[in-house]
């Protein structure tokens, strides 16, 4: 008889692992909240397959998005899914900005991001006319894709393999049932958490307190009524002094180009609009020990990204940095997000993917991006550990 395998999420990530573990005989099940995919994380993300030039060399981002870039490309190939490498660029504004390109340069290169190169300002104009900057890096890789669409496609292959994901399924719940897992009623051998903005506390329902909490961060964008004045991804250098990455803009697969986000508390966790408000959910972010000790550490840059957040004008100055000609009448409100930040309980912000194994069940603690370009790989790491 096949392994039973519960699956908590039908989210890219958990569709990634639930396809891997049909494909190899298991029999799965994917209990899902809402009435389809991706409601959440997956489809209200940027649409972004990252290259991995950023991420620390040997952590699990760095070493799953180099590998995750290769599965999905193949994917989308294999499922007849768009897939566009229009490349990225990482812009300089100053020559502090400079000293911390020339380090993320380093960190491509030890990750083994191919064709990454060094613009000067000159050279930045080829590749996008109407963008400044001291200096930049390009990474022609980058690429863009559907990824409500990818994991439609996703889905589609658990059933083709003889699994079942069940839609309007909350799960309340887990038991122990011996050495065995309890879930709505039936029993599973094993059972993973892939629960996104929820995933701390389905992961306490099985038990699992050691793990960070979720703050939610609502990240609010604009869309761009003139796409032309971008060819490809424009990127900002990030700050090591601020947890977020800020304002770039984002080209997707329909034509759109995005203009954002900001990153403000959101007061519920799946909050997309500003007057979304869970009271419980509230109530969690605020009695985390972590949340009290970040925001002690940043409210300062709380303060900005909320002033900013009720300005079209703010977005429309952060963005002139890269795109001088941009201007505030030129964006309109696009849908917002909600990141589902990892947070210790020291108050330190979990940066690699964390995945945590309580007996027969795995929880995905953290899988911030490049999460949906590291979902094939994900999936491999999890399915592998779980043999």
């Amino acid at each position: 008889m096949p392994t039973r395998i519960g699956v908590v999420g039908a989210g890219i990530v958990g569709l990634a692992i639930a396809r891997r573990l049909a494909q190899r005989g298991a029999d799965v099940v994917v209990f899902e909240k809402e009435a389809d995919v991706s409601r959440h994380q997956t489809g209200h993300n940027s649409g972004v397959v990252h290259a991995g030039i950023y991420y620390v060399p040997g952590s699990l981002k760095a070493t799953l998005c180099r590998r995750g870039v290769s599965l999905l490309k193949e994917f989308c190939a294999a499922h007849s899914l768009p897939y566009e490498e229009i490349g990225k660029v990482v812009v300089a504004r100053d020559e502090v900005e400079v000293v911390r390109l020339k380090e993320i340069e380093q960190r491509s290169s030890a990750n083994g991001v191919p064709g990454v190169r060094w613009l000067a300002p000159a050279e930045l104009r080829e590749i996008e006319p109407h963008v400044v900057g001291a200096a930049a890096l390009h990474s022609p890789t980058t690429a863009i894709v559907d990824y409500v669409a990818v994991a439609r496609a996703m889905a589609s292959d658990v059933q083709v393999a003889g699994g079942e994901v069940r839609f309007s399924s909350p799960v309340t719940a887990i038991s122990s049932v011996g050495d065995r897992i309890g879930v709505r009623g039936e029993v599973f051998d094993r059972l993973v958490i892939c629960a996104g903005l929820q995933s701390d506390v389905v992961a306490r329902l099985a038990g699992d307190d050691a793990g960070p909490a979720i703050v939610p961060f609502r990240g609010e964008y604009y869309r761009l009524t003139r796409p032309s004045l971008v060819r490809g991804l424009v990127y900002p250098v990030p700050d090591p002094a601020y947890p977020f990455l800020g304002v770039h803009l984002t080209p997707r697969v329909d034509g759109t180009v995005d203009v954002g986000p900001n990153a403000v508390l959101a007061t519920a966790r799946e909050g997309y609009r500003r007057r979304d408000v869970n009271v419980r959910d509230l109530g969690r972010t605020l009695a985390w020990p972590g949340f009290r000790r970040l925001a002690a550490r940043h409210w300062r840059a709380g303060l900005h990204e909320i002033r900013g957040s009720v300005s079209k004008r703010a977005f429309a100055a952060a963005a002139q940095d890269y795109v001088p000609a941009l201007r505030a009448a030129d964006l309109v409100p696009a849908p917002a997000g909600v990141r589902a930040q990892a947070v210790d309980r020291d108050g330190s912000l979990v940066d690699d993917f964390r995945i945590s194994t309580l007996g027969p069940v795995t929880a995905i603690r953290n899988a911030p991006s490049p999460a949906a370009t590291s979902s094939l790989a994900i999936a491999e790491y999890v399915v592998e550990r779980m043999s």
